[in-house]
C-alpha cells in the first residue's frame, strides 16, 4: 500500500473513461440526501464539452444535451469524500461514452479514442491529449499546495473488439499519464500515482472476461494500481449502465479503496 506524503495539503481526484464513468443514472435517482459544498471540479468530454482549466462547485452532468444531468459511481465518491475530508478538493474529469483505447476498434465515439500511441495523440480527437491539456490548464487554478492524490478510471467495454491488446493499451495510457505528471510538475511522486479501477458487471452485454483478467494482471505487477470488483452490481434496462444501486455500491467501494491508501 501506498501512503501520500503531504495529506494537509489540496486533494485533486483525477477521473476518466467511458460512459460508467461519465454517468447514466438519471439525475432523480439521486438519494435526496445528497449535496455538495466542498467539491469544485472542471469537466471535459472532448469537443462536446470542452473544459476550461476553471473549476466550479460540482453538479452531475454529463456531455450530451439530449440525456439531461446524469450521474455515475463517482458522484458517490465525491459525496462521501465531502463527509470525510470536510474540506475543498478537487476533481478533474474527462469522459466519453462508447469510447475505445485501440484504434482498431472502429465504433469509438466520433473517432475519439484513449491511445496513448504518438500518431493518435498528434491528432484532432485524442481523449488522452484532451485529458492532459485539461490538467495543464486546470494546474493554473489550482491552491499552490494542491496535492493529485489518484486517479480513478472505468472504461474498457469499448475495446472488446480488440481485448487481446488491452493490458498493453491501458498500461500506456496509465504510463503517459503519469509521466505527463511528473513533467508538468517537476514531482517524480508522479510516477507512482494511485489508479483504482473499476471491473463489469457479470449482466453487461459489453464485459469481457480477458478485459477483466487484464485488470487484475495489471494490478498484479503495478503495486500502484487497484481493482474494484463490480461484477454483482445491478444495471439499467440497457444492459450495460449501472443502475442507481450499483454505481451508489460501487462509489462505496471506490471509496473505500481510498479511505485504505489515504487514511484521515
Amino acid at each position: 500500500m501506498m501512503m501520500w506524503a503531504g495529506s494537509a495539503n489540496t486533494p485533486v481526484i483525477l477521473t476518466a473513461g467511458q460512459s460508467n464513468a461519465d454517468g447514466r443514472v438519471p439525475i432523480s435517482d439521486l438519494p435526496d440526501s445528497i449535496n455538495y459544498k466542498y467539491c469544485q471540479w472542471s469537466y471535459g468530454s472532448g469537443d462536446f464539452c470542452t473544459a476550461t482549466g476553471e473549476f466550479q462547485l460540482f453538479s452531475p452532468t454529463v456531455g450530451r444535451p439530449d440525456l439531461g444531468p446524469r450521474w455515475g459511481f463517482d458522484a458517490i465518491v465525491y459525496y462521501l469524500l465531502e463527509q470525510q475530508w470536510q474540506r475543498p478538493f478537487y476533481v478533474i474529469k474527462q469522459t466519453m461514452g462508447g469510447t475505445a483505447i485501440d484504434t482498431a476498434c472502429i465504433h469509438s465515439t466520433h473517432g475519439w479514442y484513449w491511445s496513448a500511441d504518438d500518431k493518435t495523440l498528434n491528432g484532432n480527437k485524442s481523449l488522452l491529449r484532451a485529458f492532459t491539456r485539461q490538467i495543464d490548464d486546470c494546474l493554473k487554478h489550482l491552491p499552490k499546495d494542491y496535492d493529485i492524490k489518484v486517479l480513478l478510471w472505468h472504461q474498457g467495454e469499448s475495446d472488446m473488439p480488440q481485448q487481446e491488446h488491452y493490458y498493453d493499451n491501458l498500461q500506456a495510457v496509465i504510463r503517459h499519464i503519469r509521466q505527463h505528471l511528473v513533467t508538468v510538475t517537476g514531482d517524480q511522486k508522479y510516477a507512482r500515482l494511485p489508479v483504482i479501477c473499476g471491473t463489469y458487471a457479470k449482466r453487461s452485454r459489453q464485459r469481457s472476461p480477458k478485459i477483466v483478467e487484464a485488470l487484475y494482471q495489471l494490478a498484479s505487477v503495478d503495486p500502484d494500481f487497484y481493482v474494484v470488483d463490480a461484477s454483482d452490481l445491478t444495471l439499467l434496462s440497457d444492459k450495460l449502465h449501472f443502475d442507481a444501486r450499483g454505481a451508489e455500491t460501487l462509489g462505496q467501494r471506490v471509496f473505500d479503496k481510498l479511505m485504505q491508501l489515504f487514511p484521515k
